[in-house]
């Protein structure tokens, strides 16, 4: 699948796009985010737990608490930050669980990790006026039609 190129003009937008994610995800997704810090990426996450039911007042940067659980929506979600690492970072251990669960995983600095097949990578960029360039690439069948369930494809 070609990247899918989206424009977000303000972070509630940014979010609408992780909350058409998270209603279309059925388990198992792994969501790779990546982008300057200031992107929007916890933003987009916040979207993502709308999306599944969870409050997205709980979601928070987790750049202190590596893994973040959200219990209590129509699917768990997890909230990774890699940022204090040095990459490569290897998915093994606490990640591996973290990141291949039954629900969802959103990982911030998703760049760090080592190479993932099955991932829908979602880089955020910069745009004038305290907008946001949203570039979303599917790989794997998994993640191809959850971006296609989402009506974003």
């Amino acid at each position: 699948m070609a990247a899918i190129e989206l424009h977000a003009g303000s972070p509630e937008e940014t979010e609408a796009v992780g909350e058409a994610l998270g209603r279309a995800a059925r388990g198992g997704e792994l969501i790779g985010l990546v982008g300057d810090l200031g992107a929007g990426k916890t933003s987009f996450v916040r979207g993502v737990a709308r999306g599944l039911g969870i409050d997205p007042a709980r979601v928070h940067s987790p750049s202190f608490i590596m893994v973040t659980d959200y219990p209590g929506g129509r699917l768990p979600l997890v909230h990774v930050d890699l940022y204090r690492l040095d990459p490569p970072v290897e998915d093994t251990g606490f990640l591996r669980e973290a990141l291949h669960g039954d629900g969802v995983a959103a990982v911030e600095w998703f760049d760090r990790l080592r190479e993932v097949d099955d991932v829908l990578v979602v880089a955020l960029d910069f745009a004038p006026n305290e907008a946001r360039i949203v570039r979303l690439a599917a790989r794997g069948v998994r993640h191809t039609a959850l971006v296609s369930r989402a009506g974003l494809a």
